[in-house]
């Protein structure tokens, strides 16, 4: 989408020229306002509406750019973006998901035309502002001429010269007639200078509204096009250009949306499938450590369990070797014989223990592994 920023940019360079030709000729511009400061001054305040209006209008379109830009990017679209232009055709998308939707020919047709019908709306009170800036120029003009008509009537009414007239009193008498039939045409020309030069610039801001928001319209069509699925014509006669009927449309078009989300179910039913996949690799793996684990305390045991017997044969050697009460044996032996006693018990125990916690993992592992086939049969 293009931002309206280079027609904002286009609109305050017109000003700012504006702006410096009004003080190059602010002394001409002073005394022809100053001719009738009340029709002049309304005159400059409908400029002034005018021109804050066209500004209004083109950077309204920034929410309804960022707003699209947003829904495309798949990103959910803020609060304070929220469209107006673009109200109904938000209300009708807010629901899809992850900026995927189509709409029939007919559906884009509906929103486009009134997308543009709010758009001429907005544009209505500039276009009034420039027929009333002609009017009130206009205005002035006659109501001047109407002044300086009556005035120079008044003027030759007035005027008489008898036989023994002086002829300088006359013309001071002429003079000062002839100051309001002035009046009067400054007042006309000033009112027309102001009127005119109004609704030129406000023209010129009017033009550059409105490429800002055809501009706004048009790449708003052509994502719409993008997205618009059109009939194949099958319910139609063969030789005419019959529409489908109203209700074989919304039935076509509820099938469609059938299909979305289907096919959105399908895939996330397909993510989870490639996440049960990888669970169950990983449950593979971790049974495969366990099993070596189990297969080392089973070499650890056997290793053990021959040292036992080996130490059988040698206690039995020195019981057969043992004379008398003390057996042969002094008290270093028998304390170094009873600690081996304790060693074996305590890493028979420890064995015992590791085995428990290992078929406690397993066991672990087992239920993780049911609860996700449940899950996806399910």
């Amino acid at each position: 989408m293009t931002r309206p920023q280079r027609y904002l940019i286009r609109m305050i360079l017109f000003l700012v020229a504006v702006g410096a030709a009004a003080v190059l000729l602010f002394g001409q511009l002073v005394d022809a306002f100053a001719a009738n400061p009340a029709l002049n001054g309304l005159i400059l305040g409908v400029l002034l509406i005018g021109i804050i209006n066209n500004f209004r209008q083109v950077i309204m379109l920034n929410p309804e750019v960022r707003w699209i830009e947003e829904f495309r990017s798949d990103r959910a679209p803020s609060s304070d973006t929220a469209p107006r232009l673009l109200a109904p055709m938000a209300s009708m998308l807010g629901e899809r998901e992850n900026g995927q939707f189509t709409l029939s020919a007919l559906s884009t047709r509906s929103l486009l035309d009134g997308i543009s019908m709010r758009l001429e709306e907005h544009r209505d009170l500039s276009r009034y502002n420039i027929g009333l800036l002609i009017f009130l120029g206009l205005l002035g003009t006659f109501w001047g001429l109407l002044a300086t008509v009556g005035s120079v009537g008044d003027v030759i009414s007035n005027l008489t010269i008898g036989n023994g007239g002086d002829l300088s009193v006359v013309f001071n008498d002429l003079k000062r007639g002839l100051e309001a039939p002035i009046a009067g045409m400054g007042t006309a020309f000033s009112s027309s200078l102001f009127g005119l030069a109004g609704s030129l610039a406000l023209g010129f801001l009017d033009l550059q509204t409105g490429q800002a928001q055809n501009r706004f319209y048009t790449d708003l069509e052509d994502w719409l096009s993008s997205q618009t699925r059109l009939s194949s014509g099958a319910f139609s006669d063969t030789g005419g250009d019959q529409s489908v009927p109203a209700f074989v449309q919304a039935l076509l078009e509820q099938t469609a949306d059938s299909l979305e989300k289907l096919q959105r179910t399908m895939t996330k039913s397909e993510e989870n499938k490639n996440a049960a996949s990888n669970q169950f690799m990983a449950l593979t793996s971790k049974l495969g450590t366990l099993t070596d684990t189990m297969h080392t305390e089973q070499l650890l045991m056997q290793k053990l369990a021959e040292g036992q017997l080996a130490q059988k044969g040698l206690l039995e050697k020195i019981a057969d070797n043992s004379v008398g009460g003390q057996g042969g044996m002094d008290e270093a032996s028998r304390s170094h014989l009873r600690n081996i006693d304790l060693y074996a018990q305590k890493l028979v125990e420890e064995v015992s223990n590791g085995r428990e916690e290992t078929i406690s993992q397993l066991r672990q592992e087992i239920r993780l592994l049911a609860r996700t086939i449940a899950a996806k049969d399910s």
